[in-house]
């Protein structure tokens, strides 16, 4: 069995380092599936055991200059952000300022008007050397960094920027010498303030673009920080306050007044007002008493609650939540996929274009310090950060959001399939409706008067699990009916129930059973067509090959089902319905909330088969369903859309997960997602424009037209703010707010 885990590496330092360790890992023997994520630093494994062990991967991923985070270091670094890398990299860029700017003064100041006392102009050389060689020391991770990469022949940004400015500095370095001792008569033109500048501002734009990560991280660093660290827990009889980490499952817990929910349990005591809207995105506080549960990190508003903890640690909703959100920022959508070619490719091609450049305006006749200039810029312009950081930052804002909403988006893939969907099919019980129906009307026969039809029918659906089994179990008790004794009960899936009483055969359920068994209701059918074409699913009850009376059951629809099916068709989708009951009953129902496609009468094994066959009619089909039954054909779907209050497996089988009971967030979580696709596609966009343009104009493609060269210490400022400006438009889905809901 293979074994998940999410890494938090340090050391990355651009999109060509994180596809560095994502292809090392997966050359590896018993590693079954890996994404690095550039902009989270995390790394995504599922490996089996038996053939590589965790040591191993934290061998491999080490040899590569980079290292795993222990449990606490990453916890700290999840909770609070890579303060102190941050911290670190803005240091650096000061100090590395600081050293430029005599050297800027050195360097430009002639050409500004600016007078250099007579000392400075006779030692100019040297102390540009030294104040070179100070930055460069400032900056010397990027060297280092760029040298690794190169050693291994896996070479990444810095590796591009240690090839551009150690050129620039030792060949500044060289003639500087030549000069010096008098091999060459003329003052050279230098280079140590390019080398210098570049790597001054290489080190802003590396703070910058940690800080913007950052910022971008924030959203996962805001749902870790919600867990209080203490609960009051009841220990013999005493109240005792314990870190959260003590508690077990089966402790009594008390949350006071304006405190946190600690952990996930149920009520034994207590009435009081929640506030859930950090798990649910709801922003009315939920009434909450005796039998209700509660959800850890959620704020106790108003009376004192006493409840029983049942999940705890790793168990809890938040944690499950944090978990799936951080697997969605840890996978990779199809459109990914793309620029991690690119990006793997970039550097070695970008080293080759800026050979290439020196060598043709080598053989074209231009001077040493034209050529090097060409090559540096080059080399310094290309950002392959751009590329790695557009698609990752984009998909941690969308999930993070949509967390906060109170939606969970799975895998960044399903990000992109919900933006394609055309067509969303809903289940109807416990999906539109709220899968709590009552008995509305009981239909008698001679054979048989109301109590008996009550009574015979609830005896045998008392041991079903089914919600319209439920609403007649319900009425009977309700009207203090006594229940008879059943034997041989049998569930008929997606027909109804049989059972024997009294030594003879009774069948409870649709007409498809009563076919089946050769049972005639044609003498009910008017009765029955009135009660389906009020949205009312209609039960026979026949015992022996005699129908003794009727059973109607009505579930009411959800607050806000007509909205959300309203919205969608103001997207442009096609909303269909899928439902076990017959077409009348459908379609009442589908005219209550203004759906279009009626599939009716699906049994439970069949609602996989129809999806299918939309999907063969070219659909792209979200699925939205709760219940187990429903489990297949959100598999089956393009999307699958499973709502939090259903079962856990339709929870398990569904891409996307509506933590709150409102079919609203169906439109939200499509919107979301096409709004996220749309800054994915922006981002990439300026990325490749931004490389596509820059490398050759600082290759020299514009000098037979102007004249002019692309100066290497633009092309740094340039490539600085990139990477910068992709994150920064990722930040702005701060700004998104739901447009579409009625």
């Amino acid at each position: 069995m293979n074994t998940k885990t999410i890494l938090k590496i340090k050391g990355m330092h651009c999109a060509a380092c994180g596809l560095n360790i994502e292809n090392s890992l997966k050359e590896e023997k018993g590693v079954a599936r890996v994404n690095v994520n550039f902009a989270s630093e995390k790394a995504t494994l599922e490996y089996d055991e038996s053939e590589i062990s965790f040591d191993r991967i934290n061998q491999i991923i080490n040899k590569l200059g980079y290292k795993v985070a222990d449990e606490a270091e990453a916890k700290e670094l999840d909770a609070k952000g890579d303060t102190k890398e941050i911290s670190k990299l803005k240091k650096r860029f000061i100090l590395a300022f600081i050293c430029s700017l005599p050297l800027m003064y050195l360097a430009m100041g002639p050409m500004l008007g600016l007078v250099l006392p007579q000392i400075i102009q006779t030692y100019n050389m040297i102390i540009q050397f030294i104040l070179a060689t100070a930055v460069i020391l400032t900056c010397f991770g990027l060297w280092s960094s760029g040298v690794r990469g190169l050693i291994r022949l896996k070479p990444n940004m810095d590796s591009l920027i240690f090839v551009g400015t150690a050129s620039a500095y030792f060949y500044s370095l060289a003639v500087s010498a030549a000069f010096l001792t008098g091999i060459q008569e003329m003052r050279p033109h230098l280079y140590y303030e390019s080398a210098a500048f570049i790597l001054v501002f290489i080190s802003l734009g590396k703070y910058l673009e940690a800080f913007t990560k950052g910022k971008a991280g924030q959203s996962i660093r805001k749902l870790i920080g919600l867990q209080p660290k203490t609960a009051i827990v009841i220990i013999d009889g005493q109240e005792s306050i314990i870190p959260i980490i003590e508690v077990k499952v089966g402790d009594i817990v008390i949350v006071k007044p304006g405190g946190k929910i600690p952990v996930d349990g149920i009520v034994v005591e207590g009435y009081s007002g929640v506030d859930e809207k950090v798990i649910t995105g709801e922003s009315i506080p939920v009434e909450k008493k005796q039998g209700d549960e509660v959800i850890g990190a959620t704020m106790n508003k108003t009376g004192v609650l006493k409840f029983k903890a049942t999940r705890v640690g790793s168990d809890t909703m938040l944690a499950q939540i944090i978990k799936t959100v951080e697997e969605a920022i840890g996978s990779k959508a199809p459109i990914q996929l793309l620029a991690d070619k690119v990006a793997f490719y970039f550097v070695p091609t970008v080293i080759l274009i800026a050979v290439l450049s020196a060598i043709i305006w080598f053989f074209v006749g231009q001077p040493l310090a034209f050529i090097l200039s060409v090559f540096v810029a080059v080399l310094i312009i290309a950002c392959p950060c751009a590329l790695g950081l557009a698609t990752p930052t984009a998909v941690m804002m969308g999930t993070g959001l949509a967390a906060q909403n109170g939606i969970l988006i799975k895998t960044s893939a399903a990000l992109e399939k919900a933006n394609k969907v055309n067509m969303v099919v809903f289940d109807k019980t416990g999906t539109l409706t709220k899968g709590e129906p009552v008995v509305t009307d009981v239909l008698t026969t001679a054979k048989a008067n109301q109590e008996f039809i009550l009574t015979l029918a609830a005896s045998i659906e008392k041991n079903s699990e089914h919600p319209l089994a439920q609403a007649i179990v319900n009425r009977a008790l309700k009207d203090n009916l006594t229940l008879l004794d059943i034997k041989n009960f049998e569930a008929v899936p997606g027909k109804g129930v049989v059972a024997d009483y009294e030594g003879g055969r009774v069948l409870l359920g649709t007409r498809k059973l009563m076919a089946d068994n050769n049972i005639d209701v044609s003498n009910y059918e008017k009765e029955i067509a009135q009660l389906e074409d009020q949205g009312k699913t209609t039960m026979v009850l026949a015992r022996g090959r005699e129908v003794i009376g009727t059973i109607a059951v009505a579930d009411t629809l959800k607050e806000y089902s007509k909205d959300a099916v309203n919205a969608l068709h103001r997207m442009g989708k096609k909303v269909a319905i899928i439902t076990g009951d017959n077409t009348r009953v459908g379609k009442a129902i589908a005219r209550q909330v203004g759906i279009d496609d009626v599939l009716a009468e699906v049994l439970p094994q069949g609602k996989s088969a129809e999806i299918k066959r939309l999907q063969e009619k070219g659909n792209v089909v979200a699925m939205v369903g709760d219940g187990i039954n429903d489990a297949p054909a959100l598999a089956q779907a393009d999307l699958g859309i499973a709502l939090g209050s259903g079962t856990d497996v339709a929870m398990e089988t569904g891409e996307i997960v509506l933590i709150k009971d409102d079919l609203r967030d169906v439109v939200t979580a499509i919107e979301l997602s096409g709004y996220t696709l749309r800054k994915i596609k922006q981002n990439l966009f300026w990325a490749f424009f931004y490389n596509c343009v820059g490398i050759p104009v600082a290759a020299g493609a514009l000098y037979p037209l102007t004249g002019k060269l692309l100066d290497p210490t633009l092309a740094a400022i340039a490539m600085a703010f990139s990477s910068v400006s992709v994150v920064s438009n990722s930040l702005l889905m701060k700004m998104y707010r739901k447009s579409l809901i009625a």
